[in-house]
C-alpha cells in the first residue's frame, strides 16, 4: 500500500485525498465525471421526472400568450421558501442519522479487528502445545476465529455460507453449519468449548480462562452491536415524507422559477433535482452499512486483512517449540 507524504502546515488537495482513500490516479475531469461509487444511477429515473415536469412548465409559459392558462405563478414563491426549510431540515437529519449508523458500524469493524488480534496473539502465546495433534488443533480454532469474522459478515448480508468460510474449517464443520440460523454464534460455541477443553486439560489455568473468555464475549458483544443497526431501521415514515417533499417541491419549483429562467428552468432544475435527490439516496445507502454498496462499508477488505494477519501469527507460532 502506498501513503501519500504530507508537509507539515499543508493540506491534500481534493485528488490527493482521493487517491489516499482509493489508491488510484485520476486527474481532474475523470474525478469530476467518475460515476462508480456515485448514486447518480440511482436517482436519474427523479432527474428525468423533474427535468420533464419543468420542459412541459417551460412549454406552457412560452405559449402562455396563445392559450387561455390561468396564471398559477402567484403565491408560488412563498410555497417554494417553506418547502426549502422543511426540506433543509428534513435532509439533514436523515443523512446525520444514516451516517451515525455508518459510523457506528465502522466501529464495530474496528473493534472486531482488534478483539480478533488479541484473542489469536493470546491463544498462540498462553496455549502451549504438547503433540503435533494439538498444534493442529490450536491452528483450526485460530482459524475459526477468523471464520467469525467472515461468517459475521455474511450474517449482516443475509448470504448463506460460501467457500471461503468452507476453506477456514473442516467439511465436518461446514456441513453443521447449513441448518445454523446464527452462523457466527455456533462459531463462537465452538472456539469456547475448545477453550474450556484446554483448561481441562490444565493446558491453562482459570485466569487465563477468563482472560480468554472476555475476548470472547467482546465478539459476542460485537454480533449484537451489528445485528442492532441491522435490526433497527430508519422509520419508513421518515423516508415516506422526505420522497413525498421532495416530489412536491419539485412540482412547485420551476412554476416560480420559469419566469425568470425561462428555458434555463430545464437544466436549472436538473442540477437542483441532482442535488436534492442525491443527498436523500446518500441517506438510504448509508442507512444500511453493511450491504454490497459501493459506499458501505468494505468487509471484505477488512476480513482479508483480518486472515492475513491470522495466518501471519500462525506461521510465527510454527516457530515455537512444542513443550514435553
Amino acid at each position: 500500500m502506498k501513503f501519500l507524504s504530507q508537509k507539515s502546515g499543508s493540506s491534500r488537495t481534493w485528488k490527493q485525498k482521493f487517491n489516499f482513500h482509493t489508491g488510484e490516479r485520476l486527474n481532474l475531469f475523470q474525478l469530476i465525471l467518475r460515476l462508480q461509487g456515485s448514486n447518480v444511477a440511482n436517482i436519474i429515473p427523479w432527474i428525468a421526472f423533474s427535468t420533464g415536469y419543468s420542459l412541459i412548465i417551460t412549454l406552457l409559459d412560452y405559449h402562455e400568450k396563445h392559450l387561455p392558462l390561468p396564471k398559477i405563478s402567484a403565491g408560488i414563491s412563498n410555497i417554494v421558501l417553506s418547502f426549502n426549510l422543511i426540506l433543509s431540515f428534513l435532509l439533514v437529519f436523515r443523512v446525520n442519522a444514516a451516517y451515525d449508523r455508518y459510523w457506528e458500524g465502522r466501529k464495530l469493524w474496528g473493534a472486531l479487528i482488534n478483539s480478533v488480534r488479541n484473542l489469536t496473539r493470546k491463544i498462540i502465546i498462553i496455549i502451549e502445545v504438547s503433540s503435533k495433534q494439538n498444534q493442529l488443533e490450536k491452528e483450526e480454532i485460530l482459524r475459526l476465529i477468523v471464520a467469525f469474522t467472515v461468517a459475521l459478515k455474511l450474517h449482516l448480508r443475509r448470504e448463506p455460507p460460501d467457500k471461503q468460510l468452507m476453506m477456514l474449517m473442516s467439511s465436518y464443520r461446514y456441513a453443521k453449519l447449513q441448518n445454523t440460523s446464527n452462523i457466527p454464534l455456533e462459531i463462537i460455541l465452538w472456539i469456547e468449548e475448545y477453550l474450556q477443553e484446554q483448561y481441562r486439560r490444565n493446558f491453562i489455568n482459570v485466569y487465563q480462562l477468563n482472560t480468554l473468555q472476555k475476548l470472547v464475549d467482546n465478539l459476542v458483544d460485537i454480533l449484537g452491536g451489528c445485528e442492532r443497526i441491522l435490526k433497527t431501521p430508519t422509520p419508513l415514515a421518515i423516508s415516506i415524507l422526505l420522497k413525498q417533499m421532495l416530489v412536491l417541491y419539485f412540482l412547485s419549483l420551476p412554476i416560480e422559477m420559469v419566469e425568470t429562467l425561462k428555458w434555463w428552468t430545464v437544466p436549472a432544475i436538473a442540477i437542483i433535482s441532482l442535488m436534492f435527490f442525491g443527498i436523500e439516496d446518500i441517506g438510504s445507502e448509508l442507512e444500511n452499512p453493511f450491504g454490497c454498496d459501493p459506499n458501505n462499508l468494505p468487509l471484505d477488505l477488512i476480513c482479508n486483512a483480518i486472515y492475513t494477519n491470522v495466518e501471519d501469527l500462525i506461521k510465527s507460532q510454527e516457530s515455537l517449540p512444542i513443550s514435553e
